[in-house]
């Protein structure tokens, strides 16, 4: 089932329609100052020298956990395009927590019509979109916002620690890239949340 935007139960669509046929960009990974912190004491380093450097592969570390579990992790806003159809599209990130607005996608961004277009997120934290009138352009613009946590410590625990180990091996090995497989420990913290989803 799934919950349209006007409070009202539908059925999801029985074939899932092709995603990611539009574009989609999301706000960028901002290294979650906690996360930092306990990279460091992991790591046993004193002092901020390395502060910058390990920010930027904590949000490495971050990214690359959302490309294995297939959602994105913290909470950010991402913009999608979606070309117009009657038929209902899945939006490529997930889990959705909220579909913000279906605007133009022009500079100005008008509000489409209430009744134009309607939306939903399902059991599964998948949002569906479906544009029901006609639209100058033939696309929209969805914004929303997905994450599997509002934030970086309501994030499941094996989540994290699977973050910071991977985090502090790219530091151990910063100087020599090639040098040393990430932990399988990783992956295995990883592996309850990853999640497949059809084309």
């Amino acid at each position: 089932m799934m919950i349209l935007s006007a409070g009202v139960a539908c059925a999801a669509p029985a074939v899932p329609p092709a995603c990611g046929a539009g574009l989609t960009r999301a706000d960028a990974i901002v290294p979650p100052v906690p996360a930092v912190a306990t990279a460091k004491a992991y790591l046993r380093i004193d002092g901020d020298a390395d502060d910058a450097t390990l920010a930027t592969l904590v949000a490495a570390a971050i990214g690359h956990g959302e490309a294995f579990t297939g959602q994105m992790l913290i909470a950010r806003d991402v913009v999608e395009l979606l070309p117009a159809s009657p038929a209902w599209r899945r939006l490529a990130r997930t889990p959705v927590r909220a579909i913000t607005a279906i605007e133009t996608p022009d500079a100005d961004a008008e509000p489409l019509p209430v009744d134009s277009h309607a939306f939903g997120i399902d059991a599964g934290g998948d949002g569906w979109v479906r544009l029901t009138a006609p639209i100058t352009g033939g696309r929209a613009q969805v914004r929303y916002v997905a994450g599997l946590a509002e934030a970086w410590e309501a994030l499941p625990e094996p989540i994290q620690q699977g973050v910071i180990r991977l985090a502090s091996h790219l530091y151990a090995h910063r100087d020599a890239a090639d040098e040393g497989a990430p932990p399988a420990a990783v992956a295995a913290l990883w592996r309850p949340w990853r999640r497949m989803r059809l084309a």
